[in-house]
């Protein structure tokens, strides 16, 4: 049987649109909202999308369904013409049957820590750019309850976070409709949230003593609300206004090393089923005029957004059958969920369709679309605050990554933080569940076990994380130790390609243990189908084009989606090669995968030196045969450290 006679998602208009133009834009927009329309409840303030549940209650779970579209349907109507999306009445009718105190669809009141605070950012920002559809219709009385519903957040405690954001916004969407609303407040929060930000750009997601620096950061919410924040407030807080522009010119000379030329961007941290939101930084620039830093023009700003949409598009499986986004990244898939994630959670993605507020004449419209700015940026580089070094060598685009981590006990952190790599062709794993190393799927990650194979620890929280130029190395390598257990400690080096040998990264780490361990290295996580039925891929066989290999000191797999493998370049220890089934739907980005590994036993009291190689080739199309053969060395000045204990 071949595999094309397994059936296939539906295709929805989303994956058919070329996203070329804002009126390709614009219909992706009606694309991604009209699967909602027979969702909502009779009074439309709520959607029900799905039957999945959070920490919190259903009833705030079904207002982030009506809330969040609103990200994209306020920018649709920026320009003031409800006939860009008739439909538009319906989200009008559930604003004011959800603040109405006497209507059976009411909101509820906001408490302390309410979910209800984050739906008010979007509510907030459609007041303030389409007032005339979700304002000017509006009786006295009904204004007088969205004003009351909105206000109601000043005075209730906050998330130490990027929430402090929403009240922001809930208050500017009042004032710029005449209502009451707290000057005092938004400058208290303002004060409050820029104590988070840490410099070039860059804000923890939290106060400095946490060291959280992923899409949060940037596309999420902090990055992308600043900007908005000096486009709406630039009349009444005009110094703050510029600050963040300059902020931003900052951020976007780190944050375009996180997309690929071919419009993928790199999955780090939480919050992954926002998907595409990852680019609503790209277009907040335009949205706020900020005069771009060279290499960036906006050709080359408007490239990245659409190519990014493009690369969203080949992701067919991400839609459920009747259109609607599902809980997952590239699918369906709550393993990589967090417990705050609705069926109505995904469409936080739709605050990307800002550029849709922006009239053809922006210079983000009237510039001709350019490539990936390659020749102006370094392939590798250090990215001094969110302690990353960035990659574009090799066919792919990919973090070394050191010291973050989240601050509270967020599901599978140690995968969403942890990794010593992340890609933007092969996604990360998350943990399936606790038991043996294929339902932990320990891709890029060093995992040991004290207990025969059972439980796995993996790297945490990195201590000490710092970035070293070792002499006569050209480019920086990255540091970080770890414990843990209080007798096991673990100090690693991350090392990124050479322009000889793009397709490898090196780890080496420096393990001392007081018990009795098992390892286990693995590569990233790769398809691990064959492309002729779909079945699990066997052993290489001679003659074949896919398959995998493991030997002592080595384990490859071939796919459809490319080559990884993994390599022992230490010849005192005599680590073997290995392929782990992981668990399905541990990974992001393929469903089935497979992960090409090393592995050894440690004895108490014992201290050693592992160094991998791994090499990824993310395209079947390439040779990875050639970059499979020409493995790298040991550099000198790693030698010498390893001889000097």
């Amino acid at each position: 049987m071949s595999v094309h006679a397994n059936g296939h998602t539906p295709p929805q208009p989303f994956t058919k649109n070329p996203f070329k133009t804002k009126t390709d834009l614009r219909s992706a927009c009606h694309a991604i909202l009209n699967p909602l329309l027979p969702l909502f409840t009779p009074g439309k303030s709520r959607i029900k999308i799905g039957t999945s549940t959070t920490r919190f209650d259903e009833g705030g779970a079904q207002i982030e369904g009506y809330a969040r579209p609103l990200w994209g349907l306020a920018s649709l109507l920026a320009g003031g013409h409800e006939s860009e999306y008739p439909e538009a009445e319906r989200w009008r009718q559930g604003l004011i049957n959800g603040t109405d105190p006497e209507s059976p669809e009411f909101w509820g009141k906001i408490e302390d820590l309410d979910q209800r605070m984050v739906e008010m950012c979007p509510i907030g920002f459609a007041l303030a750019v389409a007032p005339d559809t979700f304002w000017g219709p509006l009786t006295e009385g009904q204004r007088g309850n969205v004003g009351a519903w909105l206000a109601s957040i000043n005075a209730r405690e906050m998330p130490n976070t990027n929430w402090l954001w929403f009240r922001v916004f809930a208050n500017l969407g009042l004032r710029k409709n005449g209502a009451e609303y707290s000057l005092s407040r938004i400058e208290a929060d303002m004060d409050h949230l820029d104590s988070f930000h840490v410099g070039g750009g860059w804000s923890n997601d939290g106060p400095k003593s946490h060291h959280q620096m992923d899409y949060y950061s940037g596309s999420f919410a902090i990055q992308f609300l600043q900007l908005l924040y000096s486009k709406l407030a630039g009349d009444f807080d005009l110094e703050r206004a510029e600050r963040y522009r300059q902020r931003a010119k900052e951020f976007a000379k780190d944050f375009v090393y996180y997309f690929d030329p071919d419009g993928s961007s790199i999955p780090f941290g939480r919050s992954m089923t926002y998907r595409f939101a990852m680019v609503g930084f790209w277009g907040a620039l335009g949205f706020a005029d900020v005069e771009l830093p060279a290499p960036l023009t906006w050709g080359v700003v408007r490239g990245i957004l659409l190519r990014h949409f493009r690369w969203w598009s080949t992701q067919e499986d991400m839609f459920n059958n009747d259109g609607t986004l599902s809980l997952g990244y590239s699918y369906a898939n709550m393993y990589l969920t967090e417990n705050y994630n609705s069926p109505g959670s995904p469409y936080w993605c739709c605050l990307s369709f800002i550029p849709l507020a922006l009239p053809e004449t922006h210079p983000f419209w009237s510039a001709k679309e350019e490539p990936y700015p390659r020749s102006s940026l370094p392939e590798v580089v250090a990215l001094k605050y969110p302690k990353h070094i960035a990659i574009r060598r090799g066919g792919h685009s990919f973090l070394l990554s050191s010291g973050q981590a989240c601050h509270y006990p967020l599901k599978a952190t140690q995968a969403k933080y942890g990794k010593f790599a992340y890609s933007s062709a092969f996604g990360y794993s998350v943990p399936t569940g606790g038991y043996q190393l294929e339902q932990h799927a320990p891709d890029s990650m060093l995992a040991l076990s004290d207990d025969s194979g059972d439980i796995w620890q993996t790297r945490r929280l990195a201590l000490d994380a710092r970035f070293e130029e070792p002499e006569g190395n050209s480019i920086p390598i990255l540091v970080s130790s770890w414990k843990p257990w209080p007798d096991v400690e673990v100090e690693t080096i991350l090392i990124p390609p050479t322009a000889e040998n793009e397709n490898w990264h090196l780890r080496a780490h420096r393990v001392r243990t007081g018990r009795a361990l098992q390892t286990s290295e693995g590569a990233f996580a790769i398809y691990g189908c064959r492309s002729d039925n779909g079945r699990i891929l066997g052993s290489m066989i001679e003659g074949e084009s896919e398959g995998t290999m493991h030997e002592d000191r080595s384990s490859l797999v071939v796919s459809s989606a490319g080559a990884v493998g993994i390599v022992e370049l230490h010849s005192d220890i005599g680590r073997a090669g290995r392929i782990v089934l992981a668990d399905p739907n541990s990974n992001i980005i393929h469903g089935r995968t497979l992960l090409p590994s090393l592995t050894v036993d440690m004895v108490p009291g014992q201290a050693c030196w592992f160094v991998s190689a791994i090499c990824a080739v993310p395209d079947h199309g390439r040779d990875w045969k050639a970059a499979w053969e020409q493995k790298p060395i040991i550099p000198g000045w790693l030698r010498k450290r390893m001889e000097s204990g």
